[in-house]
């Protein structure tokens, strides 16, 4: 059975696999930085003899074709960047570049593929039809490297009928995964605002135009788009993470800077609560007597996995694991770029569970001590070899 095959090259391939998450980790790069991971993948791609293009100049994207005759074609992505987060672990393969860490499990990711990858080498005269396998760039930072990669082509030649990613989650025990159908994860917009006013002394408020003040009006009734405008069926996040007013205790400062993030799950709405919000932020600040510039970087769409799709990808994970070992999902309104695949073409992006409370390794993804349980590295390359395979028709 290819159950059995892949299960014993999982099991072959388990050490390096672990060997290169580790590599990987001890040496993060940033988002479109990645030059020695997509190096390191790309060498290991050439020893398995699997051909490889490069593309949105740090992506590398294998093809693994199976002997047997087929049109189908699947696609299999992982992510490669670390973020700029100072690592707190001590563990010997602990972050070598200061202030850049694998905190999100891209490591583990990138690693996965490719032990993926060796399995399906191993696998070609067994099955049919196409595997192009995705390592792409710069996830954690606009524009996201996914709708560069989509731009120059990777979706094309050959086009993939549906295309399948894996994240960790720390909050699932490692050998379990997780799966929901239809819409998952919130789109994601950046906001920068800038209230003008007229600085002086604090002890001098009339002779002044306070842009704090103004600045705190507009945060506070920002959330009134979220509480009166938004249908409370539709979940919608709208936070404020950078306050920056240059003053001091008695300086009441020129401007005042705010950054945060607007969250939902509907285009349309999306639309329309920034458009709610600028208008609001822009005349609270003119009827205070200043002045307020709203910047909204447009980002990642949400993510929904296709139903037919998402529903064979977790029977065939059912029948891997076990089904006590399949969980479902709730919506997540954190943002994640493989979205943009998922607007263009069948998607399913599920969860690896990787947490280990005697570990240590039930830190949220994006903290200074997150790691990951390596067992969950037993799971990661062969369910996804499996996944592939079935949904070809193998």
């Amino acid at each position: 059975m290819i159950k059995d095959q892949i299960q014993q090259q999982a099991a072959h391939i388990f050490d390096e696999v672990v060997t290169s998450r580790r590599h990987l980790h001890a040496n993060p790069e940033l988002s479109f930085k990645e030059f020695e991971t997509s190096l390191f993948v790309q060498h290991k791609l050439k020893s398995w003899g699997i051909p490889f293009t490069t593309m949105a100049n740090t992506g590398v994207v294998g093809l693994i074709k199976g002997d047997l005759p087929s049109d189908q074609v699947i696609a299999l992505r992982a992510d490669m960047d670390a973020l700029p987060i100072h690592e707190a672990n001590d563990k010997p393969y602990v972050s070598k570049n200061k202030g850049v860490m694998h905190a999100c499990g891209h490591d583990v990711h990138t690693s996965s593929l490719l032990g993926t990858a060796y399995i399906l080498s191993q696998l070609k005269a067994e099955f049919a039809g196409t595997i192009k396998l995705i390592f792409q760039p710069g996830e954690e930072l606009l524009p996201g490297g996914a709708s560069i990669m989509i731009k120059e082509g990777v979706l094309e030649n050959p086009k993939p009928d549906h295309i399948i990613g894996q994240h960790v989650m720390p909050f699932i025990d490692a050998g379990k995964v997780g799966f929901r159908s239809g819409i998952y994860m919130a789109s994601t917009d950046e906001l920068y605002v800038t209230v003008t006013g007229k600085g002086g002394h604090g002890a001098q408020p009339h002779q002044n135009i306070d842009p704090v003040l103004i600045a705190s009006h507009i945060i506070v009734a920002l959330q009134q788009i979220v509480s009166r405008n938004a249908d409370p069926r539709l979940p919608s996040v709208l936070s404020f993470g950078k306050v920056i007013a240059n003053g001091a205790t008695n300086i009441i400062p020129n401007e005042v800077k705010l950054e945060g993030t607007f969250r939902t799950l509907d285009e349309e709405w999306r639309l329309e609560a920034k458009r709610l919000m600028k208008k609001m932020a822009e005349g609270i600040a003119e009827s205070m007597g200043g002045s307020c510039e709203f910047k909204i970087m447009n980002g990642y769409p949400f993510l929904v996995n296709e139903p037919v799709l998402t529903d064979n990808a977790r029977t065939y994970a059912e029948d891997y694991l076990g089904k006590d070992n399949v969980l479902d999902l709730d919506i997540w309104m954190a943002a994640e770029d493989f979205a943009y695949y998922s607007q263009v073409t069948d998607a399913c992006f599920y969860r690896l569970g990787t947490g280990n409370a005697e570990k240590g390794t039930t830190y949220s993804v994006h903290h200074p001590n997150f790691d990951v349980d390596e067992d969950a590295l037993k799971v990661s390359t062969g369910l996804m070899a499996y996944i592939a395979l079935k949904q070809l028709g193998n």
